[in-house]
């Protein structure tokens, strides 16, 4: 399994609009963070994980040019609003499937509400297959997809385990009961917002907690702000099996 690092930012992305602090100001392309999405690639299959509003640059970028679904982790607008953009990929291919739960679901179709039109549709507007996620596994072509249930503030939140992958983003919580579903999995991806305590995010202390307790082998962390710091300051900081994700970042599992 190919992993792509599609976007590691926060829901501003870095750099932020008209922001002067000095990481936003960073000529490191590292620095540089288009909203959090991955691409998962295996055999002939290759999914993404959340479209945000870089969507459509984010597959430019990574030379992106069949896409076998998306699924959504949460219906925040840094984690959609790239939708409108599968148009190109449903030309190609006809009917895009999304896979989210049932509410993420109901506000995607209320936000793009042409798509899901079945009379009097714009012409150009992509179609797309729609499958309700439960916190229960279910399958992306031949792989099995496992949720992992958070909370994002109040707001219920998935990540996913696949084989020996778990992506987790926008967490703040997690029970037990579902840390033992992705317990010294090979690679993890977390998200760690910034160094100071967040209402709805792990910041850095509490992603590294985090990361304790499932016992990774490695793990990656990702949806980070300008306020955590430079990279390649942070970076050196952390435990040995811990990095920094950055935009274009490959790994195989």
């Amino acid at each position: 399994m190919k992993v792509t690092f599609l976007g590691t930012g926060t829901s501003q992305g870095i750099p932020v609009i008209g922001s002067d602090h000095p990481v936003c100001l960073s000529e490191n392309f590292k620095d540089k963070r288009l909203r959090t999405s991955v691409l998962i690639e295996w055999g002939n299959f290759s999914y993404v994980i959340d479209c945000g509003p870089d969507f459509r640059y984010q597959m430019l970028r990574a030379k992106v040019k069949k896409i076998d679904g998306i699924v959504f982790t949460h219906e925040h607008s840094d984690h959609v609003l790239g939708l409108d953009d599968i148009r190109p990929f449903y030309f190609r291919q006809g009917n895009i499937p999304l896979y989210a739960h049932k509410r993420v679901l109901k506000s995607i179709k209320k936000r793009f509400d042409y798509v899901f039109k079945k009379e009097n549709r714009y012409p150009g507007a992509p179609e797309v297959i729609t499958t309700k996620i439960k916190n229960k596994p279910f399958n992306l072509g031949d792989l099995k997809a496992i949720p992992v249930n958070g909370r994002h503030n109040k707001l219920q939140v998935f990540g996913f385990k696949f084989n020996d992958f778990a992506y987790l983003t926008d967490m703040k919580t997690v029970t037990d009961t579902e840390i033992e579903k992705i317990k010294n999995i090979k690679v993890l991806v977390v998200n760690a917002l910034q160094i100071r305590e967040h209402q709805s995010h792990f910041n850095l202390e509490e992603a590294l907690a985090f990361i304790d307790k499932v016992n990774p082998k490695t793990a990656y962390l990702t949806h980070i702000s300008h306020w955590l710091g430079f990279h390649d300051v942070v970076e050196k900081t952390l435990p040995k099996n811990v990095f920094l994700a950055y935009d274009g970042l490959k790994i195989i599992i």
